[in-house]
């Protein structure tokens, strides 16, 4: 096992996260992490459970006060036909979600289909599981969903999985209730599982959010993956959750995160009660004053940027997946054979703008970049005056 880690990637999130402590007074658009503070109910929830010295082991699938709140949650919210909290697992953030579903259900060499572009570490746990990735590309000209045909010819006799990630990082396309239903129709015919990831259920600004789950037959073939990192602005915090039907699937998952975590910190759970329980106002209130730092960080590409990038505002995440324009990188002289990594690193280097480029998110991504636009207005409006100065000089520093 120790030399099979050797071919699971680490992200070039990373090397960017690096390369970003080398910038005085960077602006940190590489970051998915919202400038929003948690919720008053879930901070105060924590300082209760401390002051109650609940800092003691706890069962390995969570509190069962929040199994249940979880499982009322899936029902009412998304959905889903969860019978019982058993089927419930609290997990230590939603890459740990991710990464307990997808060591319970693959064998080696089992294909699953993701998505291109995709959050890098679906890919590598996807491997670091035995597994295979088979990306399909999300296409821009359809609001950046899949071809559906082209997800069906994908498939071949060792595919394993489907892995749906809606509203998408990073390019924001939200997979639409037909997409989802010949999905779900294709799934059942082929006896395949799906994992759905939905991080960023809270943040659709166009169309709607569609748990694959809650449609017919689908919630026993369907592991469901959730976090509050988005939801309730608590990244650090580290709180994910997923529902399994299978009782076996579910006893292999359990396994992961009791060796791997024994348990999740008990002040993380006492958090997570007291988020649920309380109102649930912060969400609304997060996803408009998204919404409006989506809008503004767009027009501000139009102004600062207008024939260096190219993109519409996404349905829903909160990402500003752009194309870069080639001709301007080849006449402004920027080094390197990766378009995106260029003008990654000369953001970076010229004007201290944090960003990811797509070709991390996977091969046909190549040419694009992601910016983070849940970041405060303040960094926002700081990072297009930085891009608008730079791009002003339009050719590279130190280019003949």
């Amino acid at each position: 096992m120790g030399i099979h880690f050797d071919s699971v990637p680490l992200s070039a999130i990373v090397k960017i996260r690096d390369m970003m402590y080398t910038v005085k007074d960077p602006f940190r658009l590489d970051q998915g992490d919202v400038s929003f503070d948690a919720p008053e109910t879930f901070k105060q929830a924590v300082r209760s459970a401390l002051d109650a010295n609940h800092t003691h082991y706890l069962p390995t699938a969570g509190l069962p006060r929040l199994r249940q709140l979880l499982m009322e949650k899936m029902q009412k919210k998304n959905g889903i036909p969860i019978e019982s909290a058993d089927d419930v697992q609290v997990t230590n953030g939603g890459t740990h979600a991710i990464y307990a579903a997808m060591h319970a259900v693959l064998e080696p060499g089992d294909e699953v289909i993701v998505p291109d572009p995709e959050w890098p570490p679906t890919m590598a746990i996807v491997i670091a599981a035995r597994g295979v990735p088979v990306s399909v590309p999300l296409h821009e000209r359809l609001g950046w969903r899949w071809d559906i045909d082209e997800v069906e010819r994908a498939i071949t006799p060792k595919t394993r999985a489907l892995y749906i990630n809606s509203p998408n990082n990073p390019a924001g396309g939200i997979l639409t209730r037909a997409d989802l239903e010949r999905l779900a129709a294709i799934a059942r015919e082929r006896n395949l599982w799906v994992f759905s990831d939905e991080a960023y259920e809270d943040m659709v600004f166009e169309g709607e959010h569609v748990s694959i789950a809650s449609l017919p037959g689908m919630y026993e073939r369907t592991i469901p993956l959730y976090t509050f990192s988005k939801t309730y602005a608590v990244t650090g915090v580290r709180m994910g959750y997923y529902a399994v039907k299978d009782p076996v699937i579910r006893a292999r998952a359990l396994k992961v995160v009791l060796y791997t975590t024994s348990n999740v910190s008990s002040l993380t759970q006492y958090g997570a009660i007291g988020a649920l329980e309380g109102s649930q106002q912060c969400i609304e209130d997060y996803r408009v004053e998204l919404k409006q730092r989506r809008d503004l960080f767009y027009q501000g590409v139009r102004e600062a940027a207008p024939d260096v990038f190219s993109g519409n505002p996404p349905a829903g995440a909160f990402y500003a997946f752009l194309k870069i324009n080639p001709q301007w990188v080849k006449d402004a002289g920027l080094p390197g054979e990766s378009l995106s990594w260029a003008m990654a690193e000369h953001l970076i280097k010229g004007a201290r703008i944090g960003c990811v480029p797509g070709v991390d998110f996977g091969a046909a991504s190549e040419g694009y970049l992601r910016f983070c636009t849940c970041r405060s207005r303040q960094e926002l409006q700081g990072a297009l005056a930085s891009m608008k100065a730079l791009f002003a000089g339009a050719r590279a520093p130190g280019a003949h």
